[in-house]
């Protein structure tokens, strides 16, 4: 069995689900894209091919078996994108919370049961419909748990928002003893650097008190503020709108000292070594072409103690 733990960003990763590009289908229509960045790449005759794809994330598992951590992967599903792990489930604590997503992306869910299996049914935790949630806007750190919203009365006209004010107020009815810290963040359908897909898309922590943040992704600036002030501005490093477009902030970390990045991330890259960080660069500028990266590829299972 499979004992969950996740308290935070960076301890130590022991066992994780990430997503597979096998058989992902041909490229979507437009009308079916999820997201802005996967809009722009369809129209542009752009959008990454599959074998590509498949080579960035066998990187990706190279750099996980180098640092002897465990790895499952989803049940291969015909003509289905199920590169993003992180969407349709994650872990707080010791329970794994199932996404509530967007309906036609249901099976994915169903492709990691393989997995479940491995985890006391208990531990797994169903909200009810009316919770909309993914695990690219939640965040535990130690005390806390950062998750990333869109409260507007447009909520249901923007198919990038994924995480509702009843998500928010579910996770603080399953963690009473956690300070739930929520964030509204900017969406928009149809600029992808003017949206914010989920919070994992303009900040994430790293190491054991720093930060990867964009300011324009929150659309309260108090809101932003409270998280440089949370890190110290000393510890936090902004990436432009163009930086977060490209998923700066959207990197993976494997302990408090190793981050997964993405090998063209030249500035970033530079900072995190000059913080003292082990930085693993591998390809992964196809599979961003979509929307995510590093971090939303990963559903990770089991961290150690920091």
């Amino acid at each position: 069995m499979l004992k969950l733990n996740i308290a935070d960003e960076t301890s130590r990763l022991k066992a994780v689900v990430l997503g597979t590009a096998e058989r992902s289908g041909p490229v979507p229509k437009p009308e079916d894209a999820y997201d802005p960045k996967s809009l722009e790449h369809i129209l542009a005759g752009t959008y990454p091919k599959e074998e590509d794809m498949i080579k960035e994330m066998d990187a990706f598992v190279a750099v996980f078996e180098k640092y002897g951590v465990e790895v499952f992967r989803p049940e291969v599903l015909k003509d289905c994108n199920q590169i993003f792990s992180r969407d349709i489930a994650f872990v707080i604590g010791d329970k794994l919370i199932k996404a509530n997503i967007l309906p036609d992306r249901e099976e994915e869910f169903e492709a990691i049961l393989h997995v479940l299996e491995y985890i006391d049914p208990d531990t797994i935790l169903y909200p009810p419909e009316e919770v909309h949630i993914e695990g690219g806007d939640v965040m535990p750190w130690n005390d806390d748990i950062f998750i990333g919203t869109y409260t507007g009365h447009d909520y249901p006209d923007y198919i990038t928002a994924r995480t509702n004010w009843e998500g928010v107020d579910y996770i603080k009815q399953m963690f009473p003893t956690k300070k739930v810290k929520s964030f509204e963040l900017r969406k928009s359908i149809a600029n992808p650097k003017e949206n914010a897909l989920h919070l994992d898309c303009c900040f994430q922590p790293v190491g054991k008190d720093k930060a990867i943040i964009h300011k324009n992704g929150f659309l309260i600036e108090e809101e932003y503020q409270w998280l440089v002030n949370y890190f110290g501005k000393e510890n936090v490093f902004e990436i432009s709108a163009d930086e977060m477009y490209r998923m700066f902030s959207n990197v993976f970390s494997i302990s408090p000292e190793v981050v997964v990045s993405e090998q063209n991330f030249t500035r970033l890259n530079n900072w995190l070594r000059d913080q003292g960080f082990t930085v693993e660069e591998i390809p992964y500028s196809e599979i961003s072409k979509q929307g995510g990266l590093l971090r939303c590829s990963t559903l990770p299972l089991v961290r150690g103690i920091m």
